[in-house]
């Protein structure tokens, strides 16, 4: 083996050597940078599991929010009070917010358009006034010659229109509540704007009634203890049989048991100025109420009742320092006689001393002044008949008399004062549908003054109405 042999072999290992020295460097730097590429992999996983993880927590939180909420309502909904007999709820929840847990609401009223044309043989009633809405005898012109009639007027209106609404509650221990408030368009306050017919037809809104109820006390604004209004006819006009008819609405405290009723009501005097020497006006001077009393029976086959009224009238003159008083009372017997199941009759029959703004619309005047100014109570008497007769759920017809009079002292009164007046109303409703009434009406009324003077209303009505 030559020198350069041996060379050349001890050379191999040095190069491995050399080699291996040169390359290992290299090896552990690829190691380690993929070590760290997993570990910032698996690091990423991490974050990627404790993100799931805390997504699924919070959606395992609100899922139990979730039904421990829908646990408290469903026991607050069994724990509520029950809705009253009758009153089906809208909502699950009150909308009265500010009423008695467990109050029931409703709501309810119609629409009514009535059209009418009329003849007066004394002249024509005043446009906008209420004689051109309904019929109003104390609006039938008279006058001393009939030419003056001219031709028939025409009118349509849906002031009679109106709504309601009502709260009612009863406690746990039985006592029963109830706030009840209905109103028209008839009445309300007119401007040039409002109320006009050349453009707008617009009316006010006004109050009909607003009482509230305890068990048998009632207080508030609502129908005279002394008028029946289960009485009154199924009319097409506003009310019919006004000439004979108590009608008022006002304030009052009520007390109802069993058949009887009493009440408090508001006081007010009319006065007709001696010999008429002047317009009729209110006093305002009144001190004690209108006091009441009514007994009522009913079955099936009607209702009977008796009302009776007392009054106290009074004038304060405060220019001259003179202060009158007088008293008047009034009874009043009305009621529906059911024949079979067509037909039924309805009466009232009204009389007294004083009675004057609770009859007819104030026909007539409570009281005359004397030549002295003292008072003077004026004796009123009314009263109606009408038969209904239905010739199917559909059909059904109305014929019906009214009239009323007053004992004048015409030395007082003079002659120039409405001595009666008396109408006949016949009519045809026709009900295609459940609520819905198409109704026409023939009516005549006559008014006559104590000076045997006297003026004819002629009239047809129609009407629309659908109740809701």
């Amino acid at each position: 083996m030559t020198t350069s042999s041996v060379l050349s072999m001890a050379r191999r290992p040095l190069a491995a050597a050399v080699l291996f020295a040169l390359l290992a460097p290299g090896a552990a730097l690829a190691a380690t940078a993929k070590e760290k590429e997993l570990e910032a992999r698996i690091a990423q996983l991490e974050q990627q599991v404790q993100a799931l993880l805390s997504a699924q927590q919070q959606q395992q939180t609100q899922i139990v929010q979730t039904q421990s909420a829908v646990t408290e309502v469903q026991a607050a909904q069994k724990a509520a009070p029950a809705v009253p007999a009758g009153k089906q709820p809208i909502q699950s929840t009150t909308i009265m917010t500010a009423a008695n847990p467990g109050t029931a609401f409703s709501y309810g009223g119609f629409i009514k358009m009535d059209a009418m044309a009329t003849d007066t043989s004394d002249g024509k009633i005043a446009d906008g006034s209420s004689g051109r809405l309904f019929y109003l005898p104390s609006a039938i012109p008279v006058g001393a010659n009939s030419a003056r009639s001219g031709d028939p007027y025409t009118d349509f209106h849906a002031q009679f229109s109106r709504f309601w609404l009502s709260a009612d509650h009863t406690t746990d221990s039985g006592d029963k509540f109830k706030a009840y408030i209905e109103a028209d368009f008839f009445g309300g306050g007119n401007n040039a704007l409002v109320g006009n017919e050349t453009s707008t037809n617009t009316y006010a809104v006004s109050l009909r009634q607003a009482y509230i109820s305890w068990n048998n006390w009632l207080a508030g604004q609502t129908w005279s203890n002394f008028q029946d209004v289960a009485a009154l006819p199924d009319a097409v006009d506003f009310v019919g049989t006004t000439d004979g008819t108590i009608f008022v609405r006002q304030a009052q405290l009520r007390y109802t048991k069993g058949p009887w009723s009493f009440s408090l009501e508001n006081p007010q005097t009319t006065v007709t100025p001696f010999l008429n020497n002047g317009a009729r006006f209110n006093t305002g001077d009144n001190v004690a109420p209108d006091l009441t009393a009514r007994w009522l029976t009913k079955g099936d086959w009607g209702h009977f009742t008796v009302a009776a009224l007392v009054r106290q009238f009074k004038y304060e003159n405060v220019a001259t320092g003179q202060d009158e008083t007088e008293s008047g009372a009034a009874l009043s017997v009305s009621g529906k006689f059911n024949i079979g199941k067509s037909d039924d009759i309805r009466y009232a029959v009204n009389g007294g001393k004083g009675i004057g703004r609770y009859l007819a619309f104030g026909l007539g005047s409570d009281t005359v002044q004397a030549a002295d100014g003292s008072l003077e109570a004026i004796d009123g008497y009314g009263g109606f008949v009408a038969w209904r007769h239905a010739f199917s759920p559909k059909v059904r017809t109305n014929l019906m008399y009214a009239t009323a009079m007053f004992d004048n002292d015409k030395a007082l009164t003079g002659f120039g004062v409405t001595e009666r007046s008396q109408s006949w109303h016949a009519n045809v409703i026709y009900s295609p549908f459940p609520k819905l009434d198409i109704g026409a009406e023939l009516s005549w009324g006559q008014r006559q003054l104590e000076d045997d003077r006297e003026g004819d209303l002629k009239r047809i009505q129609t009407h629309v109405k659908f109740s809701f």
